[in-house]
C-alpha cells in the first residue's frame, strides 16, 4: 500500500535541529546525516559485540539460532521497509534500528534482569536504552577530537525514546530530548519493527531447537494458524517444516502491512501536517490495529508460557544470574581487579555503575572466560 507521510517526516535538511550534533562535522555531499550516522553505529565496536550476545538461547549450540546481531538487521530491514511504505526518512530509520539493542548486557534479557538486581542494591538500576546512549556518546572511541560516535541528535532521541518515554523528573540528565514530546514517526515504528522481528524469529528458533511443536502453535497463535491455513492450500503435499517457513513470512507481511496502514490512519485522522503534530499528540500513532494487537499479544504470551520460560531455558537464565551476579560481586569487593582502563570512570560515576558498564559491553563467551577464570583463582 503506496503512503507518504513526507510532511510528518524528519526534514533532513541543514537546518533540522535533528541534524545538530555535539561536536562539529563536515558534511559529506555524498552522503546524508543520517546514512553518515549509520555507518558510524555499523563500524562501532559495540555494534560488532552483538555478535556475541544472545537473543533467545545462550547454551544451545546451533549457528542458526539468532544472535542479538542478526535479530538486529532483522528489525533494519522491516523498519527500513516501513518507513519507505510512509514516505518517512528510511536512513534516520534504518539507523535507529542498527543501534535499538546495542546496550544488551550478555545473556540476553535474563543477563539485564540480573545486572539490574546487581545494581538495586547499590541504589541504581540498569536500563539498556539509557545505557546504549552512554555508549554513543562516552563509551566508543574512535575519533582524535572528542569520545563517542557524535552521532546526530535525532539518531540519539529516538535510542532512548523508540519504545518507552522518559520523564525529566526521574532523569533531568535526558532534558535535551524533548521528554515532554512525542518522537518522531521514524523512532516510533522501531518498537513495532522489533516486535515483529522477533515474534517471528522466535517461533522459528523455537521451532528449530526442538521445544516448540509447529501443530501447537497452529492450535494455540491464532495468525499462525490462518497464514498456516492459507499456504497449506496454495502449496498441497509440501512438508511441514517448509509450509511453517512460509507461513511466519506471511504473518510478518501481514503485521508490517498492518503497522503502515494503521499509522496512516492514525496520522491522517489528526490532519498531521508536520512533525510539530506528531510530537504533540497525545499518544504515539504508530502502533498496531486493534485485530494485529490482539493477535501480537495472544502471540506473545503464548512464546512467554511455551519458550521464554520454560524449563531448559530456565536453566540457562539460572546460569546468566550465577555469572552475572557472581562477577559483579568480586568486582565490587575487589575493583583493583578492573581493567585499569576504568579506574576513570570509578571516580566519576561510582564503583557500581563501573562494573555494570563493564559487564555490559561483554559478549556471552567472555563473560564464561571472566567467570571461569575467577572461579579458578577462588579456588587456589
Amino acid at each position: 500500500m503506496p503512503a507518504d507521510l513526507h510532511q510528518c517526516a524528519v526534514v533532513g535538511d541543514a537546518e533540522d535541529p535533528l541534524l545538530s550534533r555535539v561536536y562539529p562535522a563536515p558534511s559529506r555531499a555524498s552522503r546524508t546525516s543520517f546514512q553518515r550516522d549509520r555507518e558510524r553505529i555499523v563500524q562501532s565496536r559495540a555494534f560488532r559485540r552483538l555478535a556475541g550476545k544472545t537473543q533467545v538461547f545462550t547454551s544451545r549450540a546451533s549457528d542458526h539460532f539468532r544472535s542479538r546481531l542478526t535479530h538486529t538487521i532483522e528489525v533494519a530491514q522491516i523498519a527500513r521497509a516501513t518507513a519507505a511504505a510512509l514516505g518517512l526518512h528510511e536512513d534516520l530509520a534504518e539507523a535507529l534500528a542498527l543501534v535499538h539493542d546495542i546496550g544488551h548486557p550478555p545473556f540476553g534479557h535474563a543477563g539485564e534482569r540480573a545486572l539490574d538486581e546487581c545494581l538495586k542494591r547499590h541504589g541504581r538500576r540498569f536500563d539498556h536504552n539509557l545505557h546504549a546512549l552512554r555508549i554513543v556518546e562516552y563509551f566508543e572511541q574512535r575519533y582524535a577530537a572528542h569520545r563517542g560516535l557524535n552521532l546526530t541528535l535525532g539518531v540519539r532521541e529516538g535510542i532512548i525514546k523508540h519504545s518507552r518515554d522518559y520523564t525529566a523528573k526521574d532523569h533531568p540528565e535526558l532534558k535535551p530530548y524533548f521528554l515532554n514530546k512525542r518522537p518522531p514517526l521514524e523512532a516510533q515504528i522501531i518498537d513495532l519493527a522489533d516486535e515483529i522481528a522477533y515474534l517471528t524469529a522466535d517461533l522459528d528458533d523455537g521451532v528449530e531447537s526442538g521445544l516448540l511443536d509447529i501443530r501447537h502453535i497452529c492450535d494455540n497463535v491464532d495468525i499462525v494458524a490462518r497464514c498456516y491455513r492459507l499456504v497449506k492450500k496454495q502449496h498441497p503435499g509440501v512438508e511441514e517444516k517448509y509450509l511453517f517457513n512460509e507461513a511466519l513470512q506471511l504473518m510478518q507481511n501481514i503485521l508490517t502491512d498492518d503497522l503502515i496502514a494503521t499509522t496512516l490512519r492514525n496520522t491522517q485522522a489528526i490532519g498531521a501536517a508536520s512533525l510539530f503534530e506528531v510530537r504533540n499528540h497525545p499518544a504515539r500513532l504508530a502502533v498496531f490495529s486493534p485485530q494485529a494487537e490482539a493477535e501480537r499479544l495472544q502471540e506473545k504470551r503464548y512464546l512467554y508460557d511455551t519458550l521464554y520460560t520454560c524449563r531448559e531455558l530456565e536453566n540457562e537464565h539460572d546460569k546468566a544470574e550465577e555469572v552475572v551476579t557472581a562477577l559483579f560481586n568480586h568486582w565490587i569487593e575487589d575493583p583493583e581487579e578492573l581493567p585499569p582502563s576504568y579506574f576513570e570512570e570509578v571516580q566519576a560515576e561510582g564503583l557500581a555503575r563501573t562494573v555494570a558498564d563493564y559487564i555490559a559491553g561483554m559478549t556471552d563467551s567472555f563473560i564464561l572466560l571472566q567467570y571461569a577464570r575467577i572461579k579458578r583463582s577462588l579456588r587456589r
